[in-house]
């Protein structure tokens, strides 16, 4: 994640452009796909909104990850959530079928950070500053979660 300036005079489209691909990630790793799409444009949305206040944030794009991850937590305490798909075998011939189901029942933190880190290639430094935490507190979500994997799935390290 690249650090803009505070105070920077960046357009919103070019906070756009420059944020909302990876802010779908994170939100894709967080609710899964479709919800995930739907809390990024949400989020931004508000950002568009709020612009001058936003654009002033020493970290724009972690204000805007808090939003659309706290905007969603309350939808989906009024609807179940949305899982993960299931692996295409022609498609993914390599991905454990089991994968999806196990990521699914994660907590939200380890889902997040384990999708991020190894489906999504991000640093650790990329991810702790999105989530607002210390590369440490990132390395041991990563290792609760995927140690969480490997049991769910039968596989040993």
């Amino acid at each position: 994640m690249e650090r803009h300036e505070e105070g920077t005079s960046e357009s919103f489209e070019a906070f756009f452009a420059r944020v909302e691909p990876r802010l779908r990630q994170a939100m894709t790793a967080t609710f899964g796909p479709d919800t995930g799409r739907e809390a990024a444009l949400d989020a931004l949305s508000y950002s568009w909104e709020h612009w001058e206040k936003v654009r002033q944030m020493s970290n724009p794009t972690g204000y805007v990850f808090v939003v659309a991850r706290d905007r969603q937590r309350k939808k989906l305490r009024r609807r179940p959530p949305i899982g993960l798909p299931e692996v295409n075998r022609e498609r993914a011939p390599l991905v454990e079928p089991a994968l999806p189901s196990a990521l699914g029942v994660l907590p939200e933190q380890q889902r997040s950070v384990v999708m991020l880190l190894h489906c999504f290639e991000w640093t650790m430094s990329e991810v702790a500053e999105l989530l607002g935490v210390s590369k440490s507190t990132v390395q041991t979500h990563a290792e609760r979660g995927m140690s969480q994997l490997r049991a769910q799935i039968g596989v040993k390290a």
